[in-house]
């Protein structure tokens, strides 16, 4: 290893002089930062900031080193067990197999198990210490059937799922007799701006409390990844970042010069599976919405208006008369939803819930999917005659069913009807560890769009296709793929 000599007296020169603008440079983003929107209520009364404690030839120059070390220990490292698969023969239960061939698994032992143990997966921050909950990704702890966490200190707990959403990548777990905890407070994302200094701490590679940092480099980002036609539309509007953000990254913390909580590393965007200076976090705007519904009921009871939008495109508002391409248009109203209750009709323009001016359609879809059923939301519309209309809506629920309501082979599966979350097919919303419907190669977020040679879009279609079938052929859409299994009751 190569060392460089700086004790040049002209050299250091030059790096004091190097590290004074930067300093100021950190000195006016605090300045900005106190001038800028309130602290909220929620976050601590002292919470630490970027300072200037260190000294070279007697000037002062910039640390993070204050700020790092009052928000790492509200970090932590997330480990999780998952079952081990067992294999489930297409053939067992049938008697007509069986009477030739005997059942396999009463012709062979069974093989005793280890335990799997918990392997790192990524990383969560505490933002309860009373309650010790814990933020993180849904995909960090999904199909967990054990979690621990490991604190700064070294310590390492034992930790429950309050409730985990696909829809967001939220989830929020609870420490099990935890003390002593360091909680990081939550900061508003909505005054997060391009061009503001930004922290990332987590466990990338398996390297514990590792600190990056960058600035935010846009706001209001959907990831461009592809997806499968008609499947569901995540709530997406990322915080990108050019601080890097690796694998473990996943569910730690993206910090504010304020030493607050904006944003949870989720996603990088990358050709090789590192860091390029592209990482995306979720807001906190959403993460506490989000917190909220599942500390309280355990689930998200996610609100839906009940229409299919795309973009204005230019030829669209051309066509129309409208002033401007914001808004989302409405393609289809769903039949006996909360937005046809309401009187919305296909050719409509939304262009504002409430107060927030819509965009887009994944406008739309990000606020829509962030209030709760049955509350009630104005919707600013452009009708298909040009006037501007307002209308008030009480939004309806997503309707989801238990698998085995559906096939024996389905159970541990939750199903959303399709028409209720606005897309074709059946979702598979969640899948339990250990279950049927998880032996039979059904995954989480899987799509059913044919259940053998009849086409569903809900559960009842689904029901009707599978009645007294013992054996089902189900076409998926998973991701950008199309694949079929068979399923045997």
């Amino acid at each position: 290893m190569q060392f460089i000599d700086i004790r040049n007296r002209k050299m250091r020169r030059t790096i004091v002089i190097g590290l004074s603008a930067l300093a100021l440079v950190l000195a006016g983003a605090g300045a900005l930062l106190s001038g800028g929107a309130p602290t909220p209520s929620y976050a601590q009364e002292r919470t630490a900031r970027a300072s200037l404690p260190l000294e070279l030839d007697g000037q002062p120059f910039p640390s993070l080193a204050p700020l790092v070390q009052a928000t790492t220990p509200a970090v932590v490292s997330i480990a999780i067990a998952r079952p081990a698969r067992s294999f489930r023969s297409p053939f067992q239960g049938d008697p007509f197999f069986e009477r030739f061939f005997g059942n396999p698994r009463r012709r062979q032992p069974q093989q005793q198990q280890q335990d799997p143990q918990p392997q790192p997966t990524g990383s969560g921050v505490i933002v309860d210490a009373g309650r010790g909950l814990v933020l993180t990704n849904h995909h960090v702890i999904q199909n967990a059937s054990e979690i621990e966490v490991t604190l700064s200190d070294g310590r390492t707990i034992a930790a429950s799922v309050v409730g985990s959403d696909a829809g967001t990548d939220v989830a929020v777990l609870e420490l099990d007799q935890a003390d002593d905890l360091t909680e990081m407070p939550l900061g508003d994302s909505e005054a997060v701006q391009v061009g503001d200094f930004v922290v990332a701490i987590g466990n990338p590679f398996g390297l514990t409390h590792t600190v990056t940092s960058g600035i935010v480099s846009a706001v209001g980002r959907s990831i461009p990844r592809a997806r499968a036609a008609g499947a569901p539309s995540p709530i997406e509007d990322f915080i990108q970042t050019d601080a890097s953000i690796n694998p473990g990254n996943s569910g730690g913390a993206l910090v504010n010069m304020r030493g607050e909580l904006v944003g949870i590393p989720s996603n990088i965007l990358s050709r090789s599976g590192g860091n390029i200076g592209i990482g995306f976090a979720i807001p906190t705007s959403i993460a506490r919405e989000i917190m909220r519904q599942l500390v309280e009921f355990g689930e998200i009871r996610r609100g839906r208006l009940g229409v299919f939008v795309q973009d204005v495109s230019e030829d669209v508002a051309q066509a129309l008369d409208l002033a401007s391409s914001a808004g989302a248009f409405v393609s289809e109203v769903i039949p006996d939803s909360a937005a046809e209750e309401a009187g919305v009709e296909p050719g409509d323009v939304i262009v504002k819930v409430d107060d927030k001016d819509i965009e887009g359609s994944s406008d739309l879809v990000n606020t829509v999917g962030l209030r709760s059923v049955g509350e009630e939301v104005s919707l600013q519309i452009v009708g298909k005659d040009g006037q501007l209309k307002l209308v008030e809506v009480v939004l309806g629920g997503m309707v989801t069913s238990s698998g085995d309501e559906v096939h024996a082979s389905l159970a541990g599966a939750t199903l959303v009807n399709g028409q209720e979350g606005g897309y074709q097919g059946v979702l598979v919303e969640s899948i339990a560890p250990g279950s049927a419907a998880e032996n039979s190669g059904l995954q989480a977020e899987d799509v059913i769009f044919r259940v053998n040679r009849t086409d569903v879009r809900n559960v009842e279609q689904m029901k009707a296709a599978a009645e007294n079938r013992s054996l089902l052929v189900l076409h998926l859409a998973r991701g950008n793929r199309r694949v079929v299994i068979t399923v045997r009751g």
